[in-house]
């Protein structure tokens, strides 16, 4: 074991020094920080921390610094009350919907959400340090590279803290103290007064969950706090500190959860013994490599200091919030609500939206086993999703809840989305995109094709044939038109819903021509084929039905799934697509973005960039980081400067605008959607110099790219699997500077081919003569 320790550690040095170097660089990370005078006095413009376990937020309540606790399978997962009756079930929605007589099915199947206060996303606890004699704060820093925060204060003292990377731990260090200090574990009010309710947005009151309080208990250093929740469910956070010497106080926290139904999990008080024991240099060593290791990955340089640090907070948050082993990225990940109420909308899995943008960037960005976290959360629900499939729509097959607790469980709400027979069917797509940027033979076998193969099946069973013969769902919707109001269901197949099944069967039928399952293929092919053409306008533009134009500003761009993120309509594929998704983006720009959300900019900037329009997509992402984030980069949906980008200008905070920005940004510099590579496609003339190294393409290919003055310098491609891609060729004369296990062939004046061996790899070079 000492030996595999001590490898692991050289690995991670070297991965360390590497990450330092970029394009003979220093790593553009090094320069990036969050940086401030004060601390932050609300929960939500606290510094986050986090490993996708656990996570802290540390900012200021009155007199005292706070360090605000969290765990990701902290969870009220009992059932949402009233929610199973003997109607639940898709034909009953629809004999509703026919008879239009809708008030029973939002009584029934929309309101409990609104109404219940469980199930859901509950909070840990925090932790918090009398300062008010310390002085005022100079300074508040969140080194990036290392994740680590550091507070200084005018009378000396320094605290450095941060979230171990792969532990769940969380250490803290006192530097230069004055006086004698105890820290102070605070529970969750659980227990009081009940102000609000009714309010999934603002969120309930904690006290309606019906808990009794916690219980904190204090042995000399320690301090330990057990709750109980709903059905059995508890947790523990339990904290120590010693003295280092007569200025300096180290500590550690961590943050258990038991679920009666779930295998033992160690206890919070075991776990910090065995760090005690590590040491706090010792963990803040391998915390520190690990995030190198992160950082080595990808990087990238622009020549717009906003974007790039903007994109680089959003890595940093995706490194703290997704981890492989961990819940999934929800709502708001590890950084539940501390003001004594539940998180905005419960901190659920929104399906029909959140969860699919907050891992959009993962795979060009070449975070692949983060990624991998959402998957694997989604096969270990697969057999409670089936169970819902069966309960809901009556057949087999593979359908998911739009919006779910931990254990994949519906909650209702707003049935059109959150019980949308299609939801599945987005998730595959990351399946797709998993295999197709990884092409992992045994993923593709054991995951992406069952996964796919089930939803197809599924999907199968629950459409018809219309008048013309053509496969259509027996309702339909599109998120989130007309909210919950009975009009928000058509009788026609929406854009979305379209988009969502001809993908499903295209994908279904390529997978299982790639394993040499002919039949099936053939009959998902024949599947696909059933369905109609797009709705689209007189005006050629995307409609939302073939009844309804999109004709009033809208915060979900559900009715472009086929332009993005499935890429059905490519603007490769030549100029009638290209005047289609032209007129589109002019109609949503032209209508305006009066009810558009922060999201709804990162979106469009995806959009965009692959309508290669670099100034656009900059302009919007732009936007979204000007006005639709806090100070320390938490996205919170509504415009902060009030400057008319949205008329909402609420704050309730969701991270899957923050990760949709990254990936917006990643499309600008690099595409492989359409069946080969291409550098730099949308990016604003005036971007004469960027660079950037290791992002991933489909194929499995790992790309580093520089330009200079305007012209693209150097391309290099690595092939992680081998295999065979076209290169959209990014010179007007190259030369090859260095090859291995490559051949190349020239297709045209615009394309390459390129068939590699494993692990191949090719530099072109501009060669200006």
């Amino acid at each position: 074991m000492k030996n595999i320790s001590s490898f692991l550690i050289f690995v991670l040095m070297v991965c360390a020094v590497n990450a330092q170097q970029f394009s003979g660089k220093t790593q553009p990370v090094s320069q990036y920080e969050l940086n401030f005078k004060t601390l932050a006095t609300t929960w939500d413009e606290g510094i986050p921390l986090g490993n996708g376990m656990i996570g802290a937020l540390v900012w200021q309540k009155g007199n005292n610094l706070r360090m605000s606790l969290d765990r990701a399978d902290l969870w009220d997962i009992r059932p949402m009350k009233d929610l199973h009756l003997k109607e639940f079930s898709y034909k009953w929605v629809e004999e509703q919907v026919e008879k239009k007589e809708y008030d029973i099915v939002q009584k029934y199947f929309d309101d409990p959400y609104d109404n219940e206060p469980a199930p859901s996303k509950i909070p840990g606890g925090s932790l918090e340090f009398d300062i008010q004699n310390w002085g005022t704060v100079t300074s508040v820093k969140l080194s990036l590279k290392d994740a680590i925060c550091e507070v200084k204060w005018d009378n000396g003292t320094i605290l450095k803290t941060f979230v171990h990377a792969t532990q769940p731990i969380g250490w803290f260090r006192f530097e230069n103290l004055k006086e004698e200090f105890t820290p102070h574990l605070l529970m969750p009010k659980y227990q009081g007064e009940i102000t609000n309710s009714g309010d999934p947005v603002g969120g309930d009151d904690l006290a309606r969950l019906g808990y009794k309080q916690g219980k904190v208990t204090q042995e000399g250093n320690s301090i330990s706090y057990e709750q109980e929740g709903w059905g059995g469910f508890k947790y523990q956070i339990s904290l120590t500190w010693k003295k280092i010497n007569n200025t300096t106080i180290e500590g550690v926290w961590s943050i258990s959860s038991q679920d009666p139904n779930k295998e033992i999990n160690p206890l919070a008080s075991s776990i910090i013994k065995k760090a005690l024991q590590r040491g706090y240099n010792t963990d803040l060593k391998s915390h520190t490599l690990w995030w190198a290791k992160f950082w080595n990955q990808s990087a990238i340089q622009i020549p717009d200091s906003l974007l790039e640090k903007q994109w680089y907070l959003e890595q940093y948050k995706f490194g703290s919030a997704a981890r492989k082993g961990a819940p999934p990225i929800s709502l708001q990940a590890v950084w539940t609500a501390d003001n004594g109420r539940l998180p905005p909308w419960k901190g659920d899995y929104h399906h029909d939206l959140n969860t699919q943008l907050s891992y959009w960037p993962s795979y060009s960005s070449n975070h692949l086993e983060e990624a991998a976290g959402y998957i694997d959360h989604l096969e270990k629900n697969k057999a409670n999703y089936k169970r819902y499939t069966k309960m809901y729509f009556g057949v087999d097959g593979l359908a998911v809840p739009g919006v779910t607790t931990l254990d994949g469980t519906e909650m209702g709400g707003w049935i059109q989305y959150s019980l949308s027979p299609t939801v599945s069917a987005w998730l595959g797509h990351h399946y797709y995109l998993q295999w197709r940027y990884s092409m992992d033979r045994k993923f593709l076998e054991q995951k992406a094709y069952p996964w796919i193969k089930d939803v197809a099946k599924f999907l199968e069973q629950i459409t018809v044939k219309d008048e013309k013969g053509f496969r259509k769902l027996p309702i339909s919707s599109s998120p989130e038109t007309n909210d919950n109001d009975i009009s928000a269901w058509f009788n026609q197949n929406s854009n979305y819903d379209l988009a969502l099944m001809t993908f499903t069967f295209k994908a279904a039928s390529e997978l299982a021509e790639e394993l040499g399952l002919k039949q099936e293929a053939i009959h998902w092919k024949q599947i696909q084929n059933e369905f109609p053409d797009y709705a689209i306008s007189v005006n050629n533009e995307m409609m939302i039905t073939p009844t309804l134009p999109y004709n009033n500003s809208h915060r979900h761009f559900s009715h472009l799934m086929a332009i993005h993120p499935l890429g059905l309509i490519k603007w490769e594929d030549g100029e009638k697509s290209q005047a289609l998704i032209k007129n589109t983006i002019k109609l949503l720009d032209t209508i305006g973005p009066d009810y558009w959300c922060g999201y709804s900019y990162s979106w469009m900037a995806n959009i965009k960039a692959r309508a290669k329009d670099g100034e656009g997509a900059a302009k919007d992402l732009e936007i979204f980081a000007k006005a639709f984030c806090l100070k320390n980069s938490f996205h919170v949906n509504g415009d902060q400067t009030k400057s008319g980008y949205s008329k909402f200008q609420y704050r309730p905070f969701t991270l899957e605008g923050n990760f949709a920005f990254a990936a917006g940004l990643q499309e600008m510099l690099l595409q492989s959607y359409a069946g080969f590579i291409e550098i730099m496609p949308a990016v604003p003339v005036l971007w004469k110099n960027i660079s950037y190294d290791k992002l991933r393409a489909e194929g499995a290919f790992i790309i580093s790219a520089s330009k200079e003055n305007g012209l693209v310098k150097q391309v290099k491609i690595v092939a992680e699997q081998g295999g065979k891609t076209k290169l959209k060729i990014p010179f007007k004369n190259w030369i090859v500077d260095s090859k291995n296990s490559v051949k190349i062939k020239q297709l045209s004046e615009d394309f390459l081919e390129l068939t590699f061996k494993k692990n191949g790899s090719l530099v072109l070079k501009n060669n200006p003569n």
